[in-house]
């Protein structure tokens, strides 16, 4: 069993920076994949990013490339997303995700492939 816990969110101005953590505890983060999605009000969860166990292979929304960066420390077991240059459009609540497997160049974008979830943090970015 794997238990997330995201922090980092707040109320930033547009253009402005956050630094989303997502600590895991229960096992270690050998083999466990990590993703960030988010959710907007009256909206579907959404794909942001996600990292391989060994951080070798790293995808990225469309919507954030460029301007977000994931990262992991399997050391501290925490989970990353530097997220610079923020719009309005980025408000959302956001979520940590994780997952097992063993491939180390695979990524997984979808919320039906994890099986793992924090239970969130909001980012709200104001105009």
């Amino acid at each position: 069993q794997v238990h997330l816990v995201e922090s980092g969110g707040g109320l930033v101005q547009a253009g402005g920076s956050l630094r989303l953590s997502c600590a895991a505890s229960g096992r270690t983060l050998v083999n466990l994949h990590m993703g960030w999605f988010r959710q907007a009000p009256g909206k579907e969860r959404e794909f942001v990013a996600a990292v391989s166990w060994s951080g070798e292979a790293k995808r990225y929304a469309e919507s954030v490339k460029g301007r977000f960066t994931i990262s992991r420390d399997n050391a501290q077991k925490v989970a990353n997303l530097q997220m610079d240059n923020l719009k309005p459009e980025d408000t959302a609540v956001y979520y940590c995700a994780a997952r097992s497997w063993v491939q180390t160049t695979v990524t997984f974008s979808t919320a039906e492939q994890y099986d793992y979830w924090g239970q969130g943090t909001q980012v709200t970015v104001s105009s």
